[in-house]
This record gives C-alpha cells, structure tokens and sequence, in this order.
C-alpha cells in the first residue's frame, strides 16, 4: 500500500521555500488552522473545519490543482455532450442557482473561491457554483431551455440511471442492524477524480463523513454518515423531467440535511422544502438510533416516503411509485426486461432474497461487485450488472441514449454499517468495486469515437477496499529495508 502524507502548508508556496536568516517565513494563514489531507489507496482524504468561510477556504486551497482539474472535464464534457459552453454553465449558476442558496453555503462557496484564488488559481466563484449545480443543470435546467428556445435536447441531458445500492435493518441482516451500500456510476472522466473522503466539522450541524468530488459541497453521488446517527445514500430517479427555477438547488439541500438532520423525518422534510426538481432521487435513509431504514423518491411533483424497521430497499434507478413514475419519470418503463435500471432492480431483489438474514458489509461488498445479467443469465460485466462496466457493452442504454461502448460505469463502492456509522467510518474501495481496472490507451485505440476525452480520460485503477474514519490522520508508511535493519542493530551509543 502506497501512502502519502500531504499536510495543508506542504501545499502552500510558502512552506516550499526554505526561509533564510534575513527572510523569516510567513505564518501559514489562519484560516487553514485544523485542516488537512492525505492520500491513501486511491482515497484523497481531506479534513475541514469552522465557520462556513473557514470551511470553503480550506477546501479551495487544499484541493485547488484537484479543482482546477475537474472544472476542466465538466467545461469538456459541456461542448461534447451537452452542446454549450462552459460560460453557459457558469450563468446559470449566478443567475438560476446562486440567488435562492442558504446564506452559509453561499459564504462556503465564496471560500472555496477565496482557497482557490490564494492557491494562484484563475477560477473564480461562478465556476465554483457551476460545478456544485453541474447535475441538475445539464440533466434538469438545460432540457428544459433546449425547448422553450425550440432546440434539440443533446442525448446527454437526460436524467439517466446510473447507481446500485441497498439498505437493509431488522431480520434482513446478520446483526439485526442497519447495512447499506452504494456504487457510483458515472462518466470515468468524472468517476476517476470522485474518490474523496471528506471529512467536515462545521460551526453549526452534525459533523459529515461523506465521498466527495473536488470543488462540491455535499457528496453529490451521495454517500455519508453524520453525527446524529443518519446513514445516507441515494440513486438517481431514472428520466426524471421537470425543473423549477425557483426553487432551491439539490446540492444546497443534499448538504444541508446532512449536516443539520437527525431523523428521517427531518431529512426528508429538508430535502422537500424548496425542491427545484434537479437531480431528482432516489434517497436511502437509515437511523442507527432507531434501527429504521427509509425509501424517499424525490421527484418535483410527488415525494413519497416510506419507513419501517424490518427488511431491506434495493435501489437501481427503478422509479417505484405509480405517480412518481407518472408525473416525474414519464420517459420510464418498468417492464422493460432489457434495460439496465430493470435487470439491476431484478437481480437486486434475487441477492436480497439469497442471502435474507445475513447481510453484512462483506456481502455488501459482493452486492456492489456482482456482475450478472440477468436478461442474458449469465456473468457478463456490462450495463445490465450492479458492477457496471458500460464500455464493454455494444448495445449501450438506449434508454438513456448511452452510445456503444461509453466509457462510464461504477466507480466507487461504499458500505457501512450501525457499528461503524458509530465509530463515522465506512469501507470504501476507489475505482470499480469488482477491482477490475479501466486502462485508457487500449481503450483509445478500440473505440477512437472517443478520443475528444483523451484530455480528460485516465486509467482508472481500483484500489482495495479501505476503512476510512473521520479524525484520521495519515498513517504511518511502512519502514524501508534500511530503517528496519538500522532499528534492529544497535549503534555504538546504544551497545554503550
């Protein structure tokens, strides 16, 4: 295991210098008081702490070459797949997202501006914002301004259903407490630079343990835990339409029920008020405190919830509720057989069923690995797998316009449990949660239709799964071959 240990004034220019007797070294600015990060098996782990401004400023100065780099894949991705610039993007932040957020995450994002500005970074706020509201914006706001100015909807922006995740409490598993479970899926270009665990303790709310991406506020895909005992996680609502520009944004609210709920009922009440309809889900709740688990679909038009203490939720883009589906996924069809979002809810339910009474986060990890087809019955890692590997598949999705072998699928998979949602830890492993590896020069070189991605398109290798906990610190590397046998044999002094 590679490990290494990068504190926030090793980043800082200043530190990187070496101060002379005439030049004495500045202090490293106040507002990084607490903050740091560190790199572990694939994981960036980030800690972050005090008033909102405090907060942004540590995240944009920590993350800034990270955030430098993932502006520049949503800025690519927006040309390709979505047809407008990124200067299209970053207006609608200011003008559609900014004005209805909550004061402090709006004076969190002037942070992260202010980190990134410190850091010598030419990005300012409305890029910040731009990238925080990036899937509501392509998938929600810009099909709904392709129509009214009477233009083609481009195949990206379409709300797909690209998740595999599970909940379970009560008989369903093997302690009688609370497992769940998610794999990301997303473009590679962006699922490769989604591997960090960020730690938060704000001035005000539960302290947050979530994955994240550089640049976001709330975990965006979303995986967390926070102090109050909630266990959070979702699945996106498959070919959701409907957008309210008036309404608050998705990450504003995601951050915000994080950081200040500590039952479910006060999750989902966050999560309604002010629903603009963007990146419409599927939420995963579960509350170590009572044993219950919780099933919200958030649509714009209807948010049932449903509750209870026994038994599990499988979640694969699978709109469930005939009003949901009616309303707030028009473009779903639940009987189609060979569709990724229906084969994944099938075989969810079939693993379910196997192993009722034994669920625990080892399981978990088979869950998120599985790679069975059920409509072909046979192991196949593609798009009809909880594993997804969409680059292997000639099909593609057609239900959510996915080309012939799109470089995209699970990228990330988490697990936890009630004892370790105590303890603020989950089990995560960086890159597809089988372990298989994404290699991008052979892929290039079968399918060149992709090549505009190679600025932003890397090798994803996945890591082992790895516990990660809030408060960590980086561990200690192992001891080279010299340092063990110096340790062993006494020196002169030592013999004395």
């Amino acid at each position: 295991m590679r490990l290494a240990a990068v504190l926030f004034f090793a980043l800082s220019p200043l530190a990187a210098t070496a101060a002379t007797p005439t030049t004495p070294s500045p202090a490293p600015d106040a507002r990084l008081q607490g903050a740091y990060k560190f790199h572990q098996d694939g994981w960036t782990y980030v800690h972050l702490q005090g008033t909102p401004a405090q907060i942004g400023f540590q995240h944009g100065y920590l993350l800034a070459r990270e955030i430098e780099d993932n502006v520049h894949v949503y800025a690519v991705e927006a040309v390709h797949l979505d047809k407008r610039p990124w200067q299209f993007f970053r207006q609608a932040a200011k003008n559609v997202l900014w004005p209805n957020l909550d004061l402090e995450y709006q004076q969190e994002l002037k942070g992260i501006a202010a980190g990134l500005k410190a850091q010598g970074s030419k990005l300012d706020l409305w890029d910040v914002v731009a990238l925080n509201g990036d899937q509501e914006l392509t998938g929600y706001y810009l099909p709904m301004v392709d129509a009214k100015e009477g233009k083609p909807v481009p195949r990206a922006a379409v709300a797909p259903g690209k998740c595999s995740a599970f909940i379970a409490t009560g008989s369903a598993t093997r302690d009688g407490k609370i497992v769940i479970a998610h794999s990301n899926w997303s473009p590679y270009a962006e699922g490769e630079r989604w591997t960090v665990a960020f730690d938060i303790v704000p001035q005000h709310g539960y302290r947050i343990f979530m994955d994240g991406s550089p640049g976001m506020i709330t975990s965006e895909d979303d995986f967390g835990i926070n102090s109050s005992g909630l266990m959070i996680t979702e699945t996106t609502l498959p070919m959701a339409k409907g957008f309210n520009v008036h309404g608050i944004a998705e990450f504003d609210r995601s951050r915000k029920a994080m950081q200040y709920a500590s039952s479910i009922p006060q999750y989902a009440a966050i999560m309604r008020k002010g629903n603009n309809g963007g990146y419409a889900n599927t939420w995963l709740i579960g509350d170590r405190k009572t044993g219950e688990i919780a099933y919200l679909e958030l649509g714009l038009h209807h948010t049932p919830l449903t509750v209870k203490k026994d038994g599990f939720f499988v979640s694969t883009n699978f709109a469930q509720n005939p009003l949901v589906i009616r309303d707030d996924t028009p473009g779903f069809n639940p009987n189609d057989p060979q569709s990724s979002m229906n084969a994944r809810h099938k075989r969810a339910l079939q693993f379910m069923k196997q192993y009722y009474g034994k669920l625990d986060t080892t399981l978990a990890q088979a869950y998120l690995s599985d790679h069975l087809d059920v409509f072909e019955n046979r192991i196949n890692p593609g798009v009809r797998s909880l594993c997804g590997h969409e680059e292997t598949s000639a099909r593609g999705e057609p239900v959510w316009d996915a080309p012939p072998f799109n470089p995209g699928g699970s990228v990330t998979g988490k697990v936890t449990d009630s004892d370790l949602a105590a303890r603020m830890t989950f089990i995560g492993r960086a890159g597809h949660p089988c372990g298989e590896d994404f290699l991008a020069a052979p892929f290039f070189k079968a399918h060149p239709q992709f090549d505009w991605e190679k600025p932003i398109l890397h090798d994803m290798k996945a890591g082992p799964w790895t516990t990660l906990s809030a408060g960590e610190r980086a561990p200690s590397p192992a001891p080279t071959a010299a340092a063990a046998h110096n340790a062993a044999t006494p020196t002169a002094t030592q013999a004395e």
